[in-house]
């Protein structure tokens, strides 16, 4: 049991990326969407390249959206309207006219023109309320059907024009009695009328509606049937019109039927595998080319999780509208990467996820060309992501890239501009414009993950931050120094493509230790007095050792991140404090006893990345520099080669990925750099 425990503690690391490798696989066929897949693909306008296609079983062939929106409407627009009227207005109606004829009219009215006139006043209100008035106005076509309905039951049909609106009664009375020849009449007519018409129509809204909901839902979806072993395709046929629309069908019906609980687990589990393949690729080329993320389980969860957020994002906007699909903004994914890592990571990374997202989004084979090409001008353009102006210019070239590529897309479907969709270009404008997210987002997970970015190292390179101001305080002549290392190390950094922003704030930080003891380094030494004297060489040597331990506390104590305080930790790898090696060898020379070398030796570790064997090299040269007298370009060059091809004998850099070349490259920088500061003349021959 015991060595169980021991085994599995020893391997918690490699535990932890299966656990994590294991759940992210999880989450994302999660977020999948329900369905199969259509094993052929196929594009509108396009010929079919598979082989002759027949139908494997019996299907309908589904209407398109623009014939369902066209039934849909076309119901809309001639459904029935329900109007409720009310009996009893018009008997009262006609008493009141009975009764209120005789005071309007009165005494001043013929005899032998009463009947006439009374009449015409009746005729007048049977024209009215022939199919009835309308309580308030409605905007609707003349020739849309009506159906009163009198509690409820159906008493007659017509057209909306049929119906009186209150506005026209005037109309209707002056044309009646100028058909009668009574217009002198009109003003009496008129006063009476509108003194005892009412409206007897209400619009029935609810019944209308239910009536029109049971018209909607009796819609067919499908039109006609494909029978099993009929030949849908030929090879080489243009897949247009009718063709694409039985093809859709078979996809979607195809799907539908796959989706079954029957194998609903065997789906999930395909799913699995090729998520899984994907992420395995990930781990893997972390494993081979990028040993020291590998081994972070830190940075294995950031990279996986930025994966997965991208996943879950499309996902919510594809459920939601997939219209908006390029509204996400993918492009973030391998500028983090790249901030943080480097661009083949950011660069693969994206290309795993633009895969996976190829199972959710519409268009996939679109989609998958379209992002990979963003994530390969995102990669190829930004670069130093701390100068905001590039980070715009880059979101500008990305949205270019969107639209352009896009365009050609939609020429290869369509084949004309025509019926080319702008409101597309919003949403890549929309989606480039989010991937400004970037700059807040860095700063979110330099906090979350301990991680650090160019931005921070930015921030870090300011000689005025607190840390710097209390290095020149208290130890001058090391400020001094670490500021020329630091020019030395950008410059080198530059010349072999190294990470020029990291290694100088690397080096301006490498020496802060001196700080507990800054009169035992000879730059801060001031009045000539060498507290070393006092001490055996052991001791000093231990003083001296003691500035990369004390280093490392003060930048824990400051929170610097892990990627400066390594520079801290490996800027003189295992090297001896050789002066003081060699002085307690001379003391011992007499007892025949040789000193320790463990105990004159720094800790290490020694340089394991370009930028930390960038630094070594110049902090021993420019410390070194010091003692050089009357430099002439051949000593300068004598110089430089013997101190860094001694670091190499040693084997400090076995550890770091730089090659034979990249060091001549650096040899070359560091002896120009230093014959400029020594003002070296060309030497001329005597």
């Amino acid at each position: 049991m015991k060595d169980l425990i021991n085994k599995l503690y020893k391997n918690h690391s490699l535990i932890y990326k299966g656990l994590l490798f294991l759940c992210t696989s999880f989450l994302i066929v999660y977020l999948f969407p329900k369905s199969g897949k259509f094993r052929y693909n196929f594009e509108k306008g396009k010929p079919w390249q598979s082989e002759n296609l027949y139908a494997p079983f019996d299907f309908a062939i589904k209407k398109t959206d623009e014939e369902i929106t066209f039934e849909k409407q076309n119901i809309i627009d001639n459904s029935v309207l329900y109007f409720d009227i009310d009996s009893s207005v018009e008997p009262k109606v006609k008493d009141l006219y009975k009764e209120q004829f005789k005071k309007v009219f009165g005494d001043s009215l013929p005899v032998r023109s009463f009947e006439t006139v009374y009449n015409t006043g009746l005729e007048i209100m049977e024209e009215l309320y022939a199919f009835g008035i309308l309580n308030e106005t409605y905007d609707y076509a003349d020739t849309r059907i009506i159906t009163l309905l009198e509690e409820r039951t159906k008493k007659q049909d017509g057209f909306f024009a049929d119906l009186i609106k209150l506005d026209a009664v005037s109309i209707i009375i002056n044309k009646e009695l100028e058909s009668k020849g009574l217009l002198a009449y009109k003003t009496n007519f008129t006063s009476l009328f509108f003194d005892i018409i009412e409206p007897n129509l209400t619009f029935d809204k609810s019944f209308t509606e239910k009536a029109l909901e049971e018209e909607l839902s009796r819609i067919a979806y499908t039109r006609g049937s494909i029978e099993k072993e009929t030949l849908i395709i030929s090879k080489g046929e243009v897949i247009e019109g009718d063709k694409y629309q039985v093809l859709k069908s078979l996809e979607s019906e195809y799907e539908s039927q796959v989706w079954t609980k029957s194998n609903y687990n065997w789906i999930i589990f395909a799913y699995t595998v090729l998520v899984a393949l994907a992420l395995l690729m990930l781990l893997l080329f972390l494993r081979k080319y990028r040993v020291e993320v590998f081994e972070n389980n830190t940075k294995v969860t950031f990279i996986f999780f930025n994966v997965f957020l991208m996943v879950f994002m499309t996902t919510l906007v594809v459920n939601y509208n997939s219209e908006f699909v390029y509204v996400v903004p993918i492009c973030i994914l391998p500028l983090i990467l790249k901030a943080f890592f480097d661009a083949r990571l950011g660069l693969f990374s994206h290309v795993i996820t633009v895969l996976l997202l190829g199972f959710i989004v519409p268009n996939s084979y679109e989609y998958t060309f379209l992002q990979i090409i963003a994530g390969i001008v995102t990669i190829l353009t930004v670069s130093e992501l701390y100068k905001r102006a590039n980070l715009f210019i880059s979101v500008g070239q990305i949205t270019l890239i969107y639209i352009v590529a896009y365009f050609a897309f939609f020429l290869i479907h369509e084949g004309s501009i025509e019926t080319i969709k702008w409101e597309m270009f919003k949403w890549f404008l929309l989606g480039g414009l989010a991937t400004l997210f970037v700059q807040p987002l860095i700063y979110a997970y330099e906090r979350f993950f301990g991680l650090v970015s160019d931005v921070s190292l930015l921030e870090l390179s300011d000689t005025n931050s607190k840390l710097l101001k209390e290095l020149s305080n208290k130890a001058p002549g090391t400020f001094h120094h670490s500021l020329n290392v630091a020019n030395l190390a950008e410059a080198s950094a530059n010349e072999i493509h190294a990470n020029a922003m990291l290694v100088r704030v690397g080096a301006l930080y490498h020496d802060i230790g001196k700080m507990k003891n800054p009169t035992y380094f000879t730059e801060n030494q001031l009045t000539g007095l060498n507290p070393h004297d006092e001490l055996s060489p052991k001791e000093s040597a231990r003083v001296i050792i003691d500035h990369v331990i004390n280093g490392i506390e003060i930048a824990k104590k400051n929170n610097l991140p892990d990627r400066v305080i390594d520079f801290i930790r490996s800027h003189h790898g295992t090297n001896l404090v050789y002066y003081f090696y060699m002085k307690e060898k001379k003391e011992y020379e007499e007892t025949n006893i040789q000193p320790d070398p463990a105990d004159f030796s720094y800790p290490g570790p020694k340089p394991f990345s370009k930028e930390t064997a960038i630094l070594m090299m110049c902090d021993s040269i420019e410390a070194a520099s010091k003692s050089l007298k009357e430099p002439t370009s051949t000593k300068i060059d004598s110089f430089v080669e013997n101190i860094i091809d001694k670091q190499i004998e040693d084997g400090q850099f076995l550890n770091a990925d730089i090659t034979f070349k990249e060091i001549q490259k650096i040899k070359k920088v560091l002896k120009r750099k230093l014959a400029n500061i020594y003002h070296l003349r060309i030497e001329y021959p005597e």
